[in-house]
């Protein structure tokens, strides 16, 4: 016997330190500094797998921490075209590279696009750069 149609939704957080400056931008975030982020990454599916899960939270925090951990946490995150990159890298300094400012709305998406490609199914992605300013990426699917 089948239930009424349902949606399941899961949700884990990861928690980071990062710095990062915004090019073409007028205001203090022009300059470097760093923030202590939390990222919301939430799955949605209507089935659940045999172990009556949409996704073991395990596998899901270990394949985006990891991510997190190489390539973001401690790093200083910069646009492409930011001056400080090639002097960060001369000083063997980590440095994560985005070819957008990296903005709450961009690092979400991001985080989205890296958890899509696990092949989780991500319904959206916060991001806290503060514990009361976030961004959230939802993509708008095709109908």
């Amino acid at each position: 016997m089948t239930g009424p149609a349902a949606t399941y939704r899961i949700c884990t957080e990861i928690d980071f330190a990062y710095g990062h400056r915004l090019l073409d931008y007028d205001g203090k975030c022009a300059h470097p500094h760093g923030h202590n982020a939390r990222v919301e990454i939430e799955l949605e599916g209507d089935r659940l797998d045999g172990a009556d899960m949409l996704v073991d939270f395990t596998a899901l925090k270990h394949a985006l921490q990891d991510w997190v951990d190489e390539h973001v946490d401690h790093k200083m995150i910069l646009r492409a075209d930011d001056p400080l990159v090639p002097l960060l890298r001369d000083m063997n300094e980590p440095v994560y590279v985005m070819e957008s400012n990296p903005t709450a709305e961009t690092l979400a998406r991001a985080v989205y696009q890296v958890a899509a490609g696990c092949g989780f199914p991500v319904s959206r992605v916060r991001f806290w750069e503060s514990p009361t300013s976030s961004a959230e990426y939802t993509p708008k699917l095709s109908q």
